[in-house]
């Protein structure tokens, strides 16, 4: 009597990649695998190489997922702010928006590069687009 498994994957298996440390990593906008070389050229636009390990990142695909997770970051703390400022000081409407109109922008900024650096970071631990050596097909298959 054979045991047939469902959903095993027969592929020899990867070292372990502790996603933790490749996240941080990422958010302070280093190479996720060697933690030395810089992860950005830009303010957003990733190098195509580690300087330091050679590590790929032509391929990572974080798109706008950084930007969702920091509009919900942002969001929460701006809003929360807010509705505590509101509750226990009354301040004019021009007041608010010069408090919390330059806060958004400056914690969006501050934040999207390492958000993005986290991401990357993420898929790097888990051999996700391209980092475990396989590629995305991207077209619909021909049949």
């Amino acid at each position: 009597m054979t045991v047939q498994t469902f959903g095993a994957d027969n592929a020899p298996a990867r070292p372990a990649r502790p996603v933790g440390r490749a996240m941080w990593r990422g958010f302070r906008c280093r190479c996720p695998h060697c933690g030395e070389g810089r992860l950005f050229r830009a303010f957003v636009k990733s190098v195509d190489n580690c300087s330091v390990c050679g590590e790929d990142y032509t391929h990572q695909r974080a798109d706008d997922f950084p930007a969702y997770i920091t509009i919900t970051i942002v969001g929460h703390i701006v809003l929360g702010g807010f509705l505590a400022v509101e509750t226990l000081v009354l301040l004019s409407n021009w007041v608010h928006l010069a408090i919390w109109v330059p806060l958004t922008i400056l914690m969006s900024i501050a934040l999207l590069q390492p958000i993005k650096g986290a991401i990357i970071g993420l898929q790097w631990a888990n051999y996700m687009h391209g980092f475990g050596g396989e590629t995305d097909d991207l077209e619909p298959s021909d049949q």
